[in-house]
């Protein structure tokens, strides 16, 4: 007798933003816009028209997403392969914008259908469930989606499947689907938090510690203002970074190892970097303000300086680099004020050089990464491929030229009231001439992978030429 076999052809319905993706692409879409236009992102267009899948239109047509290079969810992705195997129709609902919603299904070849916002209604929430069970009756289709709004379309849905949901999320779709499954993500850890806020580039802070020790003041008030001004652009810093991923979050994805990174890779959500920019800015002039109102201003401008940076300045050539240059700088100057020195002439022509050096020397190790990657020219910084030879000749000439200003420093009237034994000074000039030499030719070579001030912190060379230049300068005074 022939057996009957009862296949289920009931289709499956898959959310966008947060399940399918591990992000959210109205956020990518606003900030991708920002980063490519600027403030006429926010032009008057945008207020013509304040309904939200307006807003989700406008942005999505300023931005430009690379939709193949999406962090997918390798889950969801074997979820809907397994489910087209066994013959039941898969389809994509999304309140994103319709050229999101399409540019996705057309990447993946996975769906029967699209369901997305367009000019006449936000797919969302409730407007979302409406149209589901329109289309397939109530309890006619299984869910997947990941936050509280998919509430409502879980309400009824046959059945239930929460991506990457917090426990709010997951306790209110239990009382709805008891047996509903759930597709747990990475949790967010300190070494994922410390590579967010970038914690190893705090170093680059310590160079707020330089005026302390060439004015020699070592006493504890300096000391614990010098710290309490660390601590501040180390806030100060980590939010303007987390300002910066958020504006190059395409780029990134284009780079061989900047891809990794908590926002490009879906790693963080862009809703908690919106989050931590401000909060941080925030502590950052708190900790300003206990150390002197001047202090807090020089923060002010290195704020303002790297903001530029992040939206404009990053991508005018040679503008970058001296703006890169006087970023390190103003650290510099920042730690005088703080301690309240006067910043020597010598230690700023001295800082601006030897930073427009290191500055060119990641120009140059970005470039030639792509290079030997195979890839076309940065869309995210006007320098071509074939610049490198330039940029490798300016940068030396920026290092020698340092090494030139330390020499006459060394031999200038200024040092005999400062040191006691001034002409052991002369040992720093061999020390920083190797130093440059040797990061220029790690550069060459190919055996720097990252920013030189990270690199040197990695680096047991660059801590033996930082060790030969501290006891050179306690044995001069």
């Amino acid at each position: 007798m022939l057996q009957i076999v009862d296949i289920d052809t009931t289709p499956i319905v898959v959310d966008l933003d947060g399940t399918l993706v591990r992000s959210d692409l109205l956020h990518e879409s606003v900030f991708d816009a920002l980063s490519r236009h600027g403030a006429r992102a926010l032009g008057r267009s945008l207020f013509s028209d304040l309904r939200k899948q307006a807003i989700k239109r406008h942005f999505a047509d300023l931005a430009d997403i690379d939709y193949a290079a999406l962090p997918y969810n390798e889950d969801v992705l074997a979820l809907i392969v397994t489910t087209k195997q066994n013959g039941r129709p898969v389809y994509l609902a999304t309140a994103a914008a319709r050229r999101h919603a399409e540019g996705v299904a057309a990447h993946l070849g996975l769906f029967d259908g699209v369901f997305c916002s367009d000019d006449a209604v936000n797919l969302g929430g409730p407007h979302k469930a409406e149209a589901l069970v329109g289309a397939f009756g109530e309890g006619g289709f299984d869910y997947v989606g990941n936050g509280s709004e998919d509430l409502a379309i879980w309400r009824v849905a046959r059945s239930a499947v929460a991506v990457e949901a917090s426990r709010t999320t997951t306790s209110a779709l239990r009382r709805l689907h008891p047996d509903f499954d759930h597709l747990q993500g990475r949790a967010v850890s300190a070494k994922l938090l410390a590579r967010l806020l970038r914690v190893h580039q705090y170093a680059k802070n310590a160079l707020i510690f330089i005026p302390l020790v060439t004015s020699h003041s070592f006493d504890f008030a300096s000391l614990l203002l010098a710290l309490t001004a660390f601590a501040a652009f180390c806030a100060c810093a980590s939010g303007v970074y987390i300002l910066n991923d958020l504006l190059d979050i395409q780029a990134d994805r284009a780079h061989p190892s900047k891809r990794r990174r908590p926002f490009a890779s879906g790693d963080v959500s862009i809703a908690t970097g919106v989050m931590l920019f401000p909060l941080l800015t925030v502590l950052a002039f708190g900790l300003a303000a206990l150390v002197s109102p001047a202090f807090a201003v020089v923060l002010g401008v290195y704020l303002a300086l790297t903001t530029a940076y992040s939206f404009s300045l990053k991508r005018k050539m040679v503008v970058d680099v001296v703006t890169l240059a006087m970023l390190y700088t103003i650290r510099v100057i920042a730690g005088a004020i703080a301690i309240g020195v006067a910043l020597s002439p010598w230690l700023f022509a001295f800082s601006t050089l030897i930073f427009t050096a290191l500055a060119l020397v990641k120009r140059y190790v970005e470039l030639s990464m792509r290079l030997d990657a195979g890839l076309p020219d940065p869309s995210n910084r006007n320098y071509r491929i074939g610049d490198l030879q330039v940029i490798a000749a300016l940068a030396a000439a920026a290092g020698m030229n340092a090494i030139t200003v330390l020499a006459l420093y060394v031999s200038s009237p200024n040092v005999a009231a400062l040191y006691s034994r001034p002409e052991i000074l002369w040992g720093l000039c061999p020390l920083m001439l190797y130093w440059v030499a040797r990061m220029l030719l790690m550069a060459h070579r190919r055996l720097m992978h990252d920013d030189p001030i990270v690199f040197a912190i990695r680096d047991r060379r660059s801590w033996a030429v930082g060790a030969g230049c501290l006891v050179v300068l306690f044995g001069a005074l």
